[in-house]
């Protein structure tokens, strides 16, 4: 029986790094772009043999070479990582795979979310981890509603009961186009659950985000917050490695975000999700198409929520973007923000808190999203 020694791929190592991008080539996959932490599994005689990588509280890029299959090589990868992000503090863990390793990574331990047809499954190390997740937004929620119903009488017909609303968004930052976009989704509904994507990769952070939401929002009286945790996460940061193109990585995503969302508004009697329209982002813009697709089939199948695609609010003839928010930050052009955020967020931006925020958005290379 062949001996393997474990050893971590530094991102500096240029030698190991390309031993790493020839295996996954080898095996069909491409190195996913979001790695934090990369390790290989080599033979006597440094041949590498597997390797595996995480990212933030994920698995990902696993291979083993064709040549070295059958010797039970993922096993020791996949404990070998699992142990890894033990040690850093990450418990709950979760990886996207192909269909037909689903099954496999079963056998270890993790237990399938939801699967976009034919393309990919995601998985959690937690049996009842979405079970919990959703038990919890509905304890939120009949918390929040125990404070709403006074504020959310004046938002019912006589003899008419509206519906349950949601919005996802990321607020990087929170802009008038967001306002506009919970103001007019909140006044269709008797209650709107606005989802704060919690992932905190942004150039702003979650706390950060989640507050400024909250303010710019505090004159809706029909609105619930929640956090979408490490179940609903951004196109920046889905993993793409085992998917042939960048539009297909999309695609996959957008619908394993429409089979999560269909849990959460079963579980919270959720009607109707909203999304703005995108003629900014050619990748939201397909995001958006495919979240109709999905929705239209989940209503035919009597689950999930009907999708709503609302017109962007303009200013001065363009729609209103977080991306040209970044952007007139990034060149210095605080004067201009006050026609794109609301007060609240402009307060914030122009705080000694937000320092470090400013300072990484100007030091960043690419502030835009398409």
């Amino acid at each position: 029986m062949a001996e393997y020694q474990i050893s971590e791929i530094r991102q500096t190592d240029s030698r190991a790094l390309a031993q790493f991008d020839s295996l996954l080539r080898k095996e069909g996959i491409r190195r996913d772009k979001n790695l934090d932490y990369i390790a290989g599994l080599y033979d006597e005689d440094y041949h590498l043999a597997a390797a595996g990588a995480c990212f933030g509280s994920t698995l990902r890029c696993m291979a083993v070479d064709s040549a070295f299959q059958g010797e039970g090589l993922l096993n020791q990868l996949v404990t070998h990582l699992v142990d890894f992000q033990y040690r850093r503090g990450n418990i709950r863990l979760f990886l996207y795979t192909k269909y037909s390793k689903a099954a496999f990574f079963e056998s270890l331990g993790f237990y399938e979310i939801a699967r976009a047809r034919g393309e990919a499954v995601f998985m959690e190390n937690r049996r009842s981890g979405f079970k919990g997740y959703l038990e919890n937004l509905v304890r939120e929620t009949k918390e929040a509603l125990a404070d709403l119903p006074a504020q959310t009488q004046a938002f019912q017909k006589p003899g008419e009961q509206l519906p349950a609303g949601a919005v996802v968004l990321n607020a990087n930052p929170f802009t008038l186009g967001h306002q506009y976009l919970l103001k007019q989704a909140s006044s269709s509904c008797g209650v709107l659950h606005v989802f704060v994507v919690s992932e905190d990769v942004s150039l702003f952070p979650f706390s950060v985000r989640y507050r400024l939401v909250k303010e710019g929002c505090s004159r809706l009286g029909n609105v619930i917050f929640h956090s979408t945790g490490s179940y609903l996460i951004s196109n920046a940061t889905f993993p793409s490695y085992f998917l042939q193109d960048e539009e297909s990585a999309i695609r996959s995503h957008a619908r394993l975000d429409a089979e999560l969302f269909s849990s959460i508004a079963d579980a919270l009697s959720i009607s109707v999700r909203f999304v703005g329209d995108e003629p900014l982002s050619h990748v939201t813009g397909i995001y958006n198409e495919v979240l109709l697709e999905e929705s239209r089939c989940q209503e035919k199948a009597g689950k999930g929520c009907r999708l709503v695609i609302l017109p962007r609010l303009e200013s001065e003839g363009a729609p209103v973007s977080a991306s040209q928010v970044r952007s007139l930050i990034k060149e210095g052009r605080f004067q201009e923000l006050q026609s794109l955020v609301p007060e609240t967020t402009l307060r914030y931006l122009l705080s000694p808190e937000a320092a470090p925020v400013i300072q990484a958005i100007q030091s960043a290379a690419q502030v835009r999203h398409y």
